[in-house]
């Protein structure tokens, strides 16, 4: 017999800057696995980057539009690669890899997802205003940018693990909601950052640094958290994994 295997053929990104200052960014690989940092080299893009796909399947599908200065950059994939559901302990067999990297002069609102894949975002560097991570069963790494305020980040996946990672010299009002189906779920939180803390888990453990005081069933904060200028509130859940927040 004659087994017949589909090549993965790679589309090259690359749009230009054209004088973007802000810009929202929405990436759907669909099953594939998605790793997004910032350019290292200062190209005068917006992003670029690599997008493979599966042959006989189109080619990811792309728009761009910037307007006063705002960038809207939409990339979405329409092939469905291998399939979706694995448990969170196993190794991940997503069909294709995304690897994109945003400008870190322009100010970001992000939106990743993917169906099944892992998803990696290192935005050490950037300016963010909003970030959501999201996969039908893969494993979550957000790394986020030092200096930030008033940011809202949200983490889910179905059966994956997630670890969020915030940056030092948080200001203002923070929000960061990180949660599982199955897999453990960790955050960092700079030490010295005020926090108040939501965690529950249907099957693991609450694994909460100690300079968080547990005030009521699931919640903890910081002892100065009412009164502090700027703080993180933070929600970790899991179905079934372990949930943890540790002070670094």
């Amino acid at each position: 017999s004659v087994v017949s295997k589909k090549k993965i053929l790679t589309y090259i990104l690359s749009e230009p800057l054209c004088e973007a200052t802000t810009a929202k960014v929405d990436i759907d690989t669909a099953s594939g696995n998605l790793t997004i940092d910032t350019l290292t080299e200062g190209e005068p893009v917006l992003a670029s980057g690599t997008l493979e796909y599966v042959e006989n399947q189109q080619m990811p599908t792309r728009s761009v539009d910037i307007n006063n200065g705002r960038a809207t950059l939409t990339l979405k994939s329409t092939s469905m690669g291998r399939p979706l559901f694995r448990l969170p302990w196993s190794g991940c067999i997503a069909a294709t890899d995304w690897e994109i990297h945003l400008n870190p002069d322009v100010q970001a609102d992000i939106s990743a997802r993917s169906g099944g894949g892992d998803v990696k975002l290192n935005l050490t560097g950037m300016t963010l205003t909003r970030v959501i991570a999201d996969s039908g069963g893969g494993n979550l790494d957000v790394v986020l940018p030092d200096n930030m305020a008033n940011l809202s980040v949200t983490a889910k996946t179905g059966g994956g693990n997630v670890t969020v990672h915030l940056g030092n010299g948080i200001k203002g009002s923070n929000i960061l909601t990180a949660t599982s189906g199955a897999g453990n779920v960790e955050v960092r939180i700079p030490s010295g950052l005020a926090a108040r803390i939501y965690a529950t888990s249907g099957w693991g453990k609450e694994i909460v640094d100690s300079r968080f005081v547990n005030i009521e069933k699931h919640m903890y904060q910081s002892l100065d958290f009412d009164r502090a200028a700027d703080k993180v509130e933070v929600t970790v859940q899991s179905g079934a994994g372990n949930v943890i927040v540790n002070a670094i």
